[in-house]
């Protein structure tokens, strides 16, 4: 188990966790819980559409999104930009979907959100390609569109970790998003304190319950007392 820990502005320190715990917050809120996945995806896009218009005040915005839970954060996050009059455009890097991520695109189409084969220039990019699942460097579509971001002179806002980052060791994946910032979900993933394709770290609510992280026998303080998202840092004491 990892030692490094996070600040918050407050300065309270929070503990960095690994992608193997991570898995295990998921699990527990759906199996102990039952706060099943598409509440996380909706908290967690909503947030990030929130925290795309705060830093960047977007008049456009492109949504790369992937076939998994990560994909399914970036489309809620169209959808709610969609409605704050930003224009969206969705590109997916597979239209082989996971079932939660196939709702949030059918509701996403339905709201005459552009689906795109290649993704557009725009004011901001959000990254929703590939989240703590990953698994080797990103090959294919994947890749292309990595690429296509780093390339942009827009600004990129990743979905819980720039694609291609290893979250518990903090090593690049090539290729690798270089975001401007990161919205990591739930708590600081150790990996992210370790990189330096992250950008400005932010850290967002899903509504993991305090008793979870107590149960897992985690040390956390009321995060999200002053809002759903807060900045954050790595300890440089850890």
């Amino acid at each position: 188990m990892t030692t490094m820990r996070f600040v918050l502005p407050g300065g309270e320190r929070v503990p960095g966790i690994d992608v193997a715990q991570m898995r295990a917050v998921d699990r527990s809120m759906i199996e102990d819980f039952h706060i099943e996945l598409a509440q996380m995806m909706e908290n967690a896009g909503r947030n990030l559409a929130d925290l795309a218009r705060s830093l960047f005040s977007p008049q456009s915005a492109t949504v790369l999104a992937g076939p998994g839970g990560n994909g399914g954060g970036g489309l809620v996050a169209a959808r709610h930009l969609h409605n704050r009059g930003i224009a969206v455009t969705v590109t997916l890097a597979s239209r082989h979907v996971a079932p939660v991520t196939a709702h949030q695109l059918d509701i996403v189409e339905r709201l005459g959100v552009e689906v795109r084969d290649e993704p557009s220039p725009a004011s901001v990019i959000i990254d929703a390609l590939i989240g703590y699942g990953l698994s080797g460097d990103p090959g294919g579509r994947f890749a292309e569109l990595i690429d296509w971001a780093n390339a942009t002179s827009a600004p990129v806002l990743a979905l819980d970790t720039p694609s291609g980052l290893d979250l518990t060791a903090g090593t690049a994946a090539t290729p690798c998003v270089q975001a401007d910032a990161t919205m990591t979900l739930a708590l600081p993933k150790v990996g992210l304190g370790r990189a330096a394709n992250v950008g400005a770290l932010y850290l967002a609510d899903i509504s993991v319950p305090p008793a979870l992280f107590a149960a897992m026998g985690l040390e956390v303080p009321v995060i999200f007392r002053s809002g759903s998202v807060v900045a954050v840092r790595a300890d440089d004491m850890s």
